[in-house]
């Protein structure tokens, strides 16, 4: 349960999922122009919308939670203000984000 007082970021770019703790904390300054040692939380996803990094700094180093969905995808929301990459969302919206929606079944042709 994430308390309700934490700030959440989504990147609305798609990122390198080979990143680590170092180069999100970079991403995180870089593309939403946030400081990633402020507590709150940080999330990327991959171009396929089918993996997930959040990135969190817990005053003694960083915390990376990873997420890899199996026929669904991430729903993030659009970038708001041109030229940045991040968008604040609440906790109820990382909530529905981390289910992510399912795709449909593909139809076997034989």
């Amino acid at each position: 349960m994430i308390p309700g007082h934490v700030r959440i970021f989504v990147c609305t770019e798609p990122v390198d999922m080979r990143k680590s703790f170092d180069t999100l904390a970079l991403a995180t300054q870089t593309l939403m122009g946030q400081d990633p040692m402020s507590g709150g939380l940080f999330v990327f996803v991959n171009k396929r919308f089918n993996r997930m990094k959040i990135l969190w700094w817990d005053k003694t180093g960083y915390a990376l939670l990873c997420k890899r969905l199996h026929r669904a995808v991430f729903r993030i929301p659009k970038a708001i203000e041109p030229g940045k990459a991040g968008v604040a969302i609440s906790t109820q919206e990382l909530a529905k984000i981390i289910e992510g929606i399912q795709l449909p079944q593909k139809k076997r042709r034989f």
